[in-house]
């Protein structure tokens, strides 16, 4: 069984900044792919950015410059760093992961639980 941690949500004020972290932890063989999406109020949820191995990442063009994803491939661990947080970055913020487990088949698709990001004065 795998399990993603999620911390480090909360409520900041416009041009302000976050980190949001994300601990896997259970029997984990393999990590493929880390990311983050986000889902607001009447909205379809997102990516916001995605890292593969140590260095390959993307984003999202609404992101791009101001938030970082990073990976601590010993901690099992991806952090997304925002800053300039704007009031339309507000959204839950879930964590996501593909990841192969011993005895698995093949990979699969983890959650998080999300957290809860608020941007306003």
């Amino acid at each position: 069984q795998v399990q993603l941690v999620e911390s480090g949500g909360g409520l900041v004020q416009p041009g302000g900044s976050l980190t949001l972290s994300c601990a896997a932890s259970g029997n984990i063989f393999g990590i493929y792919v880390m990311g983050w999406y986000r889902q607001a109020p009447g909205k379809q949820r997102e990516l916001v950015a995605s890292i593969r191995g140590g260095a390959d990442t993307g984003y999202a063009d609404s992101v791009k410059g101001r938030f970082t994803i990073s990976r601590d491939n010993v901690k099992n661990t991806v952090y997304l760093q925002m800053n300039s947080l704007k009031p339309e970055d507000t959204a839950v913020y879930y964590c996501n992961a593909v990841i192969s487990t011993i005895g698995d088949s093949g990979p699969r698709n983890y959650w998080g639980q999300g957290t809860q990001v608020t941007v306003s004065s």
